[in-house]
């Protein structure tokens, strides 16, 4: 007698704008082969001239997140294709998707994005410092442009950001009064902060469909290109695990995998920068690394129970990252 055929399980996930996400869109193939997943993996772009886009199993050139029909535009996409879990890839339209979850969720769709007072905190960073001072977590001071130049007294040289800003984008440093006042003019919604001295890691902190985080991978930064990670190295430090995962837990960021930025002083302090409710680039290090973050959101959103320990992945791992191609003919 043969035994019945299990029913292949099927599922759509849809990334918006996914640009040049090519190594994260790999991995969630590979979790769909592991776990015998029927996957159809679909992404969103303003460019139908997007490396990630072209390899999708479908591809849908959408309006601009400014646009009104954005989300209508997504909601279409995702009832049209039965999308079952959306995966914001970037910054730009986290706050739109956080406000807008009650819609996909009446669609059936899961939006991994964390809700909007949280999403609110990560993207203004003046609310970040606030946070992370309120709840005990060392971070650099924090000030407006207009206080910085106020004071008779700074401590040299300061880093000037926006306090909206993505990516590395509209960053400089002044190592006076003279450049502070210059910098201040032309760095757009700028916030001033003390220069800190250390080595740069970023967290990835994977926090379940219960909110629970599950593991924490710390990445050393070797080198940035673009506000992106080029060059980085897997550190299994558990000080840096412990309080990433606290900061994660004290702010309710969630669900799916939260990006921090810290900085490790040479007297061993701990400075938290960013706080980033997404996937960040770098991600697919941790997840060679043996964080299989695809796979055990794939599983999570089957309902199936994973199996995650807190620190198994693998130490001291490296990766360097490089350009590569994709060819079009007649598009």
């Amino acid at each position: 007698m043969t035994k019945p055929r299990t029913a292949v399980k099927k599922v759509s996930i849809l990334f918006t704008c996914i640009g040049r996400r090519v190594s994260l869109l790999n991995s969630f193939r590979r979790a769909g082969r592991q776990l015998k997943i029927d996957l159809s993996l679909l992404g969103t772009d303003t460019t139908e001239l997007s490396s990630a886009l072209q390899l999708c199993d479908k591809g849908f050139p959408v309006k601009p997140i400014t646009h009104a029909d954005y989300i209508k535009q997504l909601l279409s996409i995702v009832r049209t294709n039965n999308v079952k879990l959306l995966i914001p890839t970037v910054d730009l339209d986290l706050k739109l998707l956080a406000q807008n979850k009650p819609k996909f969720a009446a669609a059936g769709c899961r939006v991994l994005v964390s809700t909007p007072d949280v999403v609110d905190i990560c993207q203004d960073k003046r609310k970040t410092s606030r946070f992370l001072l309120k709840n005990g977590f060392d971070t650099p001071v924090t000030m407006s442009a207009s206080t910085a130049m106020s004071k008779k007294k700074l401590n040299w040289p300061c880093f000037l950001k926006p306090w909206d800003g993505y990516a590395s984008r509209g960053t400089a440093i002044a190592n006076n009064r003279e450049e502070l006042l210059f910098f201040a003019k032309r760095v757009p919604n700028c916030i001033v902060q003390e220069l800190i001295k250390g080595t740069e890691h970023t967290c990835d902190v994977y926090v379940d469909f219960s909110m629970k985080v599950r593991c924490v991978v710390p990445r050393k930064r070797i080198e940035v290109r673009a506000g992106e990670v080029s060059k980085g190295q897997v550190v299994k430090h558990p000080r840096i695990m412990s309080e990433a995962a606290r900061s994660v837990e004290t702010l309710g960021a969630g669900p799916g995998v939260i990006t921090l930025q810290l900085f490790l002083t040479s007297d061993g302090k701990i400075k938290f920068v960013e706080i980033n409710p997404r996937f960040g680039g770098g991600a697919p290090l941790s997840i060679k690394a043996g964080a299989n973050f695809p796979k055990w959101i794939l599983q999570e959103s089957l309902g199936e129970k994973t199996n995650i320990r807190f620190n198994g992945f693998k130490d001291n791992l490296i990766m360097l990252r490089y350009d590569g191609e994709v060819w079009l003919e007649n598009l």
